[in-house]
């Protein structure tokens, strides 16, 4: 009697020792991309312990995969509801038997065809990935996928050709020639750095309300002091005139 998928997996080995076995990113603005892409996410979900980015891992997902030695990483990949911790390749087996929510290939000359053809039909139809997106650093090209029906179907652009992710709850655009997020209200969900640089902008900005306020303070003071000391020159006058008209029996009270 033949074994199910599910037996077949559950007499495999313990594979979570089990490493990637991705090829080397095409270039440094591969890279640069894909730093951006998780970066970001991380970021934006820094106070949330349930889920998984990968950048250019493998995913194992039957024995025979690894017997063929069939590798398949996706650059770029996230699962939800998972444990957040790092993994050295994702191994489905050993995680419930999850596969990917989002997956992102970042295309290259050499890559495309694959990316566009094999790969796509391994995401629709083996992982049941909820969205796939390409997008070429190179040339700009962006698309997006929706499983529909078991099968993907193109997500329609925005007026401003961004792409809608109901998994990320984001919006992927691109921005000075990076791929980039975008929140459902249209803003820039920044990397680390430029969040950073945005946190001493602010502060800069507060310090220089607080010194401008100090100033208008000082100002006011000064101002105050200059007429406290006016009206304490007015009474010493008076008083010494009061005094010169005692002198001359004149009392000043009835003037």
């Amino acid at each position: 009697m033949a074994l199910t998928a599910k037996e077949i997996e559950a007499l495999m080995p313990d594979c979570t020792e089990l490493l990637s076995d991705e090829p080397e990113m095409e270039s440094s603005l591969h890279y640069t991309q894909l730093l951006i892409l998780v970066t970001c996410l991380e970021w934006l979900w820094r106070d949330r312990e349930d889920f998984f980015i990968g950048a250019n891992l493998s995913i194992y997902y039957s024995r025979q995969q690894l017997k063929n030695r069939d590798f398949r990483g996706p650059d770029f990949f996230l699962v939800k509801d998972t444990e957040k911790r790092p993994r050295l390749s994702w191994v489905t087996w050993e995680e419930d038997g999850k596969y990917p929510n989002v997956i992102i290939e970042l295309l290259s000359d050499s890559t495309a065809k694959v990316d566009k053809g094999l790969k796509k039909q391994l995401y629709q139809n083996q992982f049941r990935t909820p969205e796939y997106f390409w997008f070429s650093p190179n040339t700009l090209e962006l698309v997006g996928w929706r499983l529909t029906d078991s099968e993907y179907k193109p997500i329609p652009a925005s007026e401003n050709d961004w792409y809608w992710s109901q998994e990320l709850g984001l919006y992927l655009g691109v921005l000075e020639g990076r791929l980039r997020y975008f929140t459902v209200e249209g803003r820039l969900v920044p990397t680390p750095e430029e969040a950073n640089l945005q946190e001493i902008k602010k502060a800069e900005i507060a310090n220089q309300k607080a010194e401008i306020a100090n100033q208008k303070a000082e100002a006011e003071q000064k101002r105050a002091n200059q007429a406290k000391a006016k009206l304490e020159q007015a009474e010493t006058k008076m008083s010494i005139l009061a005094q010169k008209l005692r002198e001359l029996n004149i009392d000043p009270d009835s003037l």
